[in-house]
């Protein structure tokens, strides 16, 4: 409904109006039926109205500025007082004529003229009659028209159809009146006032939120209870209309007060930190962008970051996005797009410091310098991915810093043991909660430069798990066809690896996958000797024990020899690691005493030695059983480096049958039948009595059963043990042995030779027996590691049993008394 026409009569400046005036803003019945039962003029001037339809009974104020209305409104208001209203057709009309007008208007009573402070006229009117223009009489000064009234069809007030619509039109006109905040609460008390139902139509018609032709529609139909249908109609649009309207005024109100809200808090956060020295939101932004323009990153990076930076803008801070967001932003500002820190070529330096901080190492260090000759050369080009493989302890960890003080580069490093997450290498998507770049980003973060040294230590302890297959994933980051666009799930963008030198470290390449193995250059990092550790002692460890527990070399001196015995009676290792904990033993001992003050021997002795580390645990009986038939020693390799092994065999009263003891695996049992086979079927050749395999049982054992075994390369030494014991003649000392046999008694080359030679040695054995095939291996292993040892070289077995056999026959157990053959 309007909300114009809900005006008092009060607020027009009406109140002096006499009481009994004629103005009667809510017609009784009474007031109805006299003004049915009045009777119309002929003639009568015509007042155009440009956008208002006057209904009968209904009072409207009306304001006159044509020169012809402020005539006709004065001469009227002189005269009968009673005028007849019409609607233009076209309100733009300034002088309406006979064709501008409607034909049906609505007789009116002026009740009031006023002039207004501003000039204008303005007259109070009430509609009496409908009528129809009949004939105009004159134009000038104002329209004047013969006039017949419009009759109207009135059903019967009292049915209960008209009833139901006039209630239904009455409910309506509340509801809208209540759901529109801009209706004042007089209308409601108007409506309900209402006794009339024609006047209560009428009403409800004039105020309609109707354009001016609509409003005409209604004026002209003449059966009033179309009319209250039509009226009630419109009522029902405009009701669906206005609670549709109010439904998104209400979410609009919510949203903006929401909207309002967190602005006035984002305000407030803003001032409060600005009075505590911080930077706003805005002013973070700002740093943002400018630290952006800074940095050396692709084009292709910079417009995604002037994307994402665009979306922080955008958010809300209070929203939990919003932090995620500046936390990749931050990210994307602190990588080091494209920096790289200048390479050092005094390759001599280089040397010095490789040198200085390890000795030995050899290949690894030659290979270092082979990269910076080619890089100095070139100036450019893609860093190696080198893996460092060899037992614990011997330095392959802590090569890296060296290189990396030798290159000049930064050093980060990233320990994969135990590591079965996929996404601690390619990182977390950033929409889940709590999401992180991946390792790999970070310590490239960390390290400031695109071309740190970066160890990968211990790449061989990868695993798998539900989570993903890390090492996998690692095939990206050290493929170099591959890692100048590394993708991080978090970072999103493709980031350049290629220029990363790359060094892992494994014990094991076994447990390396072969296709990450493929893509690496494998350096073998050997055990040392024992003059080596004896070195590497008295020039790295003993001082670096001496500092960390605040002494000089003045508090403590341990010589050659001590060291010498500190290595073979106290350790049994390939690196270094157990030897560094015996020294800080020592070390101990003297802090202990420099401590309290107490007098003790600078210069450490043997005695102190065994004093201080208790009696030599390691020291093993080498002889002692090789005056027993069937005893040899075998050279093995192990994860932590080359060892020594014992092999013995016995005969017991028996079947034939063959036990092996010892925690073998299945490859070493295997050898052991190969071995027994063979000497059955060449008992001749060996000088054995064949009913002995039929007599006596074999068993054969290889001590410190807790420590699992396996491998092919003990099988000469089961044979030669057991030509040994049928033939009971006793092997050779300080000999040992390696390598693999056939059944046709071929001996076939084994690896890790130098590991076995540099645990021969320092288990004093002064010969060893290879495959002719392992002679190469031996010429890559340096003169000073060789010193002491006589290499024996064969192809088959019966040329081992020659070398390692004596001639000189044990006493014979009385239990084999008749069972062995002529040798």
């Amino acid at each position: 409904m309007a909300t114009s026409k809900f005006i008092s009569v009060d607020k027009l400046s009406l109140q002096d109006l006499d009481a009994d005036s004629e103005l009667i803003p809510l017609l009784t019945p009474e007031d109805e039926q006299e003004m049915n039962d009045e009777k119309l003029p002929e003639t009568l001037p015509i007042l155009p109205l440009r956008n208002t339809v006057l209904f009968p009974g209904v009072v409207v104020p009306i304001t006159a500025g044509r020169d012809s209305s402020i005539h006709l409104i004065r001469d009227a208001n002189n005269g009968s007082k009673v005028i007849g209203v019409v609607s233009q057709k076209d309100e733009e009309v300034e002088n309406p004529g006979v064709q501008d007008i409607h034909t049906l208007g609505t007789v009116a009573r002026i009740l009031r003229v006023l002039q207004m402070p501003d000039g204008n006229t303005t007259v109070i009117i009430q509609g009496k009659k409908r009528f129809e223009v009949a004939e105009v009489l004159t134009e000038k000064p104002y329209l004047t028209a013969t006039i017949r009234e419009a009759r109207e069809v009135r059903p019967d007030m009292e049915s209960e159809e008209f009833t139901t619509i006039i209630d239904s039109v009455k409910d309506l006109a509340l509801q809208i009146i209540k759901d529109n905040p801009n209706i004042p609460s007089e209308a409601s008390f108007a409506i309900k006032n209402i006794q009339s139902h024609s006047f209560l139509i009428n009403f409800v018609s004039s105020n309609l939120n109707l354009e001016v032709a609509e409003k005409q529609k209604l004026l002209e139909i003449g059966d009033l209870q179309q009319r209250a249908l039509a009226v009630l109609k419109h009522l029902n649009t405009e009701l669906q209309r206005l609670e549709l309207r109010n439904e998104l005024q209400s979410k609009v109100r919510s949203d903006m007060d929401q909207q309002q809200r967190e602005y006035f808090l984002h305000q407030q956060m803003k001032t409060i930190q600005e009075e505590l020295g911080g930077m706003s939101y805005d002013e973070e932004v700002d740093e943002m962008e400018a630290r952006g323009k800074e940095k050396k990153w692709s084009e292709k990076v910079g417009e995604h970051f002037e994307k994402e930076l665009a979306k922080l803008q955008r958010m809300n801070p209070q929203v939990a996005e919003y932090s995620i967001q500046r936390n990749y932003l931050d990210l994307m500002l602190e990588l080091p797009w494209n920096e790289f820190s200048e390479d050092q070529f005094d390759l001599k330096r280089a040397e010095r410091i490789l040198d200085r901080d390890h000795y030995g190492l050899e290949d690894v260090k030659k290979r270092i310098i082979e990269y910076l000759a080619v890089l100095k050369l070139r100036k450019d080009m893609k860093s190696p991915i080198l893996c460092l493989f060899g037992p614990p302890g011997v330095g392959k960890t802590s090569l890296g810093k060296s290189v990396a003080e030798a290159l000049g580069r930064e050093y980060v490093r990233m320990s994969l043991g135990g590591l079965r997450d996929e996404a601690e290498i390619r990182g977390h998507r950033k929409t889940y909660i709590g999401a992180m770049p991946g390792r790999i980003i970070q310590n490239v973060r960390k390290a400031g430069t695109s071309n740190p040294v970066f160890i990968l230590d211990e790449i061989d302890k990868l695993s798998s798990s539900y989570q993903g297959d890390p090492s996998s994933a690692m095939l990206e980051v050290l493929d170099p066809e591959q890692n100048s666009d590394f993708y991080d799930n978090f970072l999103e963008v493709g980031f350049d690896l290629s220029k990363i030198m790359f060094i892992a470290t494994a014990n094991n390449l076994s447990n390396i996958q072969p296709a990450l193995r493929d893509r690496m250059e494998i350096i073998h990092v050997t055990g040392y000797t024992i003059e080596e550790k004896v070195e590497i002692a008295k020039r790295h460890l003993l001082p670096k024990q001496l500092k960390e527990h605040g002494l000089t070399q003045k508090d403590l001196r341990i010589g050659k020899r001590e060291l010498e015995k500190i290595v073979e009676g106290y350790t049994r290792e390939s690196g270094v690691r157990g030897l560094e904990k015996q020294i800080a033993k020592m070390v101990r001992y003297a802090a202990r005493n420099v401590a309290t003050e107490t007098e003790y021997t600078v210069k450490v002795t043997p005695q102190i030695v065994e004093e201080v580390l208790g009696p030599p645990r390691l020291e093993r009986d080498k002889y002692e059983n090789n005056d027993v038939a069937g005893v040899v020693t075998g050279l093995a390799w192990t994860s932590v480096g080359g060892d020594i092994l014992f092999i013995e065999s016995i005969l017991s009263r028996g079947k034939g049958a063959l036990n092996i003891t010892g925690n073998l695996g299945k490859v070493m049992k295997e050898s052991a039948t190969i071995a027994l086979e063979y000497i059955k079927a060449n008992a001749d050749l060996f000088g054995i009595d064949p009913s002995v395999f039929e007599n006596y049982n074999v068993h054969i054992h290889v001590p410190e059963g807790a420590t699992p075994k396996d491998g092919p390369s003990a099988g000469i030494a089961m044979l030669t043990s057991l030509v040994s014991l049928f033939s009971q003649r006793k092997v050779k000392k300080s000999l040992a042995m390696t390598g693999e046999i056939t059944l046709r008694g071929k001996v076939l080359p084994v690896g890790g030779i130098k590991e076995k030679i540099l645990a021969a040695k320092r288990a004093r054995i002064k010969e060893i027996i290879l495959c002719e095939d392992n002679r190469k291996d031996i010429a890559e292993i340096k003169p000073e590691y060789l010193k002491g040892l006589t290499f024996h070289y064969v192809r088959d077995m019966q040329q081992v049993i020659d070398i390692a056999v004596t001639s000189r026959k044990v006493a014979r157990p009385k239990n084999l008394v008749g069972t062995t053959g002529k040798p």
